[in-house]
């Protein structure tokens, strides 16, 4: 059985460090736009590698919420990488131990799942440090850049720019929502509900990451209740 080594980790996850360069720079110009600095940014970056968790984070650290606040926002949207986690540790070989799967599981993202799942057999640890180097090395790296950037850059661009971490996961949204009636269905709801805890005076005074955490935990239950999948669809989507 063929094991793949560090360098083959390496040359597969290049194409994810190149496409985390360009998210992480808005996330780096999104976390200045909001208060941070260059550093806090990069911290953030380094110790969470997660876009959606991070861009939840943000506002809610310059918002001045509690840890707990913070933590429930993290584990809800988070969640799914726990099971990518458990799911992609059937294939590790034997040369893994707790301390590397733990190691592993810290950079496992949908692309880095996604690439490993698909490899043939089993898979070794070198293969997967090198397989979540060149993403992590992405990751920061860009965070780093943007957020230098938004130290030199005009006011006005950085502002402009702040958006396009909105427009990344509009873009992630979009196109599941125009092929599939419940996913769209469901995407509504949780703008509706986002609208509400708005515009709504008593909802508003709620703070944002528990928003976070009720739009989307309310959302994804009320789409699980009417649209449920039934065996012959799921069998279809793995």
């Amino acid at each position: 059985m063929e094991r793949k080594g560090f360098k083959k980790g390496i040359v597969d996850g290049l194409p994810i460090c190149f496409g985390y360069l360009s998210v992480a720079f808005a996330f780096g110009i999104f976390a200045l736009s909001s208060g941070l600095n260059s550093l806090e940014a990069l911290l953030i970056s380094m110790t969470n590698v997660t876009s959606a968790g991070q861009l939840a984070a943000v506002p809610i650290m310059v918002g001045g919420g509690t840890l707990f606040e913070l933590a429930a926002a993290q584990f809800i949207i988070n969640l799914r990488y726990s099971l990518m986690s458990v799911s992609l540790s059937q294939k590790f070989d034997s040369s893994f131990k707790l301390p590397q799967k733990i190691l592993c599981a810290f950079v496992v993202t949908d692309e880095v799942f996604a690439v490993a799942s698909s490899q043939k057999g089993e898979i070794s640890k070198h293969y997967m440090y090198g397989l979540i180097l060149t993403p992590y090395l992405g990751w920061s790296a860009g965070t780093i850049l943007g957020a230098v950037a938004g130290n030199l850059l005009p006011k006005i661009v950085i502002t402009s720019l702040g958006i396009a971490i909105y427009a990344m996961f509009i873009a992630i949204v979009v196109p599941p929502a125009r092929e599939n009636r419940h996913t769209l269905i469901c995407v509504v709801l949780a703008i509706a509900l986002s609208c509400a805890f708005h515009f709504i005076p008593l909802l508003s005074k709620i703070p944002s990451g528990f928003v976070v955490i009720i739009c989307a935990v309310l959302a994804s239950t009320v789409a699980a209740l009417l649209f449920p999948i039934s065996n012959e669809e799921e069998g279809t989507q793995q």
